[in-house]
């Protein structure tokens, strides 16, 4: 853990949806290996991503008597309710002295966001998603080795619901052959607001991503290394989130040539 001060909390974002984004920690003890946050090193050079976490500490203090207009997402480098976060409470006290006038939307993989639901009811407008890729529980260990289930997340989802606390499904990142789309859709539509459909952005993911894809799951790899199968895959994906009748937030393709698809 390395303590930062921060010159300010709010940051202007180009996040599609965002304008402004909130990153009381940096870095995510999570490691998920196709992280597209792994950037960060460049400037945070502590070693392997996911071994190393920035908290910026006064965060709370920052916030306090700041109003700023528009959607505040958090976080872009970082998991707001990572592990470290259940012993240093340092988003719980950020959301606390934040102004509740504040549009937020937080986007975690871990069902500690269920322990300030209370919090969250204070928000005159507020949603809280949680990551969804459905991968199989070996798959998941192998590319997110340090986040919680898949399955506590989407029980997560469903508390949220239940609470009254607007939700969304983030179904990211989409990979051939590990992603079954339907199925996760199936398990969380009666109590899913709505879903937001990412898939992997194959570059960002990084070339030891990459080789580690192509070396392990050769099938995903094939896909995803060449154009023309990618974009049937992604045009045969796309029609199947339109036919589910889901309420769609956007797709993300990551490919710029592709965009007609959506």
């Amino acid at each position: 853990m390395i303590k930062q001060r921060a010159r300010r909390a709010f940051s202007p974002t180009k996040i599609p949806g965002a304008r402004w984004v909130i990153n009381q920690y940096i870095g995510c003890q999570h490691a998920c290996r196709y992280c597209y946050a792994k950037f960060m090193c460049k400037w945070y050079d502590y070693g392997r991503w996911g071994s190393w976490v920035v908290v910026r500490e006064n965060m709370p203090e920052l916030v306090k008597g700041r109003y700023v207009a528009g959607k505040v997402y958090m976080s872009s480098v970082s998991d707001p309710y990572q592990p470290i976060e259940k012993r240093l409470e340092l988003t719980r006290r950020i959301l606390e002295n934040m102004s509740k006038r504040v549009k937020i939307s937080i986007l975690t993989k871990s069902d500690l966001v269920l322990r300030d639901l209370e919090l969250f009811k204070r928000f005159r407008s507020i949603e809280v998603g949680l990551t969804v890729n459905g991968f199989e529980e070996s798959v998941k260990n192998d590319l997110e080795p340090y986040s919680p289930s898949i399955g506590r997340r989407i029980e997560a989802l469903k508390r949220l619901d239940e609470s009254g606390v607007k939700n969304y499904a983030f179904i990211s990142p989409i990979i051939p052959s590990l992603t079954d789309i339907e199925e996760i859709i199936s398990d969380t539509r009666d109590f899913v607001t709505y879903y937001l459909f990412e898939f992997l952005n194959f570059r960002a993911a990084g070339a030891e991503f990459r080789r580690f894809l192509r070396d392990r799951y050769w099938e995903a790899y094939e896909v995803m290394s060449n154009r023309d199968r990618f974009e049937r895959y992604a045009r045969d994906t796309i029609e199947t989130i339109k036919r589910s009748g889901v309420k769609i937030g956007g797709i993300y393709l990551h490919y710029p040539e592709l965009t007609m698809l959506k």
